[in-house]
Formats: structure tokens, C-alpha cells, sequence
């Protein structure tokens, strides 16, 4: 078999060369494809939350808005490996967390120093949406009201109450 080198020139040539031909009818007026939609997009690999209190940064600014992408298996094998993980096994959490939390507010650059100075409750709240998403794939919970006993879901990424 011989190979063909492909240059940005002659790309177009190629492709119009290998393409299939079209029927006369579909040739004439092929109607415009609309965008995709969310679903056809794939699954989603990236999820937002709200945390409860915020992450305090050195300036005083609170970050509370984050967003926190599928594990991998990697990211749930490199903490084992890690020496702060061997003296102390509570600081697995921590590890990982800072792998998987792809920003808060606007900080893009997460590393277990961020997680290490969040509040416990934040923390907690982090630990939850991790098992959520990656066991479940998904951010909804069911929950039951104590006074009346109905049941209803809530997303647990965040938002404002009552808005779902």
C-alpha cells in the first residue's frame, strides 16, 4: 500500500475525490443540519456545584462556584502512592479532591493546599458530590420533608433553593 503525504493545499482535493456521490435529489438542497443538542453531545464528564460556605483565598475573596470532572482510575491509584497519603490515610480525600476539582471561582490551578485550608463543611459537602457523580453519574438526591413526608429530588450541585 502506498502512502500519500496530505498537505493543507491539497486536503480539500482529496476529500472532494473520496466522497461519496450524492443522488441528484439530495444534491440539490440538503437542509441545514441543527446543532446538536446536549445529549448527542456525549456523556457529561464535568459537573458544577455551589459550596456551602466558600473557599477563603489570601486576598479575603470567597470562592463558592466549582466545577468537578469524572474520575479516572488514575486519579483514584496516584494518592495511594502518595507519602502524605501513606503517614496519614484522612489525607486520601484531600489528594484526590484537589485531582478532580477542575476550578473554584476563578481559580483553575486546585492543588491540596486550596483543599487543605476549605472549611470541614465544604469539605464534606465535596466528599459527597465526588461519590455522587462518579458512583451514581449524576447530581440529584432523593430526599423526604420531615413535616409533611412527601418525597421530591434535589440537585446538589448548587443553585439557589427552590430553583431545580
Amino acid at each position: 500500500m502506498r502512502r500519500r503525504t496530505v498537505t493543507a493545499g491539497n486536503l480539500e482535493e482529496i476529500l472532494q475525490a473520496t466522497a461519496p456521490a450524492q443522488a441528484p435529489e439530495q444534491a440539490v438542497a440538503a437542509p441545514a443540519a441543527s446543532p446538536p443538542r446536549r445529549e448527542d453531545q456525549g456523556p457529561r464528564t464535568e459537573f458544577e456545584f455551589e459550596l456551602p460556605r466558600g473557599y477563603v483565598d489570601e486576598s479575603g475573596t470567597v470562592h463558592r462556584h466549582g466545577a468537578m470532572r469524572l474520575a479516572t482510575a488514575r486519579d483514584e491509584l496516584r494518592p495511594q502512592i502518595d507519602l502524605r497519603v501513606k503517614e496519614n490515610p484522612a489525607y486520601l480525600s484531600v489528594v484526590l479532591l484537589s485531582q478532580v476539582i477542575t476550578r473554584i471561582g476563578s481559580i483553575t490551578d486546585v492543588h491540596a493546599g486550596i483543599v487543605e485550608r476549605m472549611y470541614a463543611t465544604d469539605v464534606a459537602f465535596l466528599q459527597d458530590f465526588y461519590r455522587r457523580v462518579n458512583s451514581e453519574g449524576h447530581t440529584r438526591a432523593a430526599v423526604t420533608c420531615p413535616h409533611c413526608e412527601g418525597g421530591f429530588e434535589v440537585d446538589l450541585s448548587g443553585g439557589r433553593l427552590g430553583e431545580s
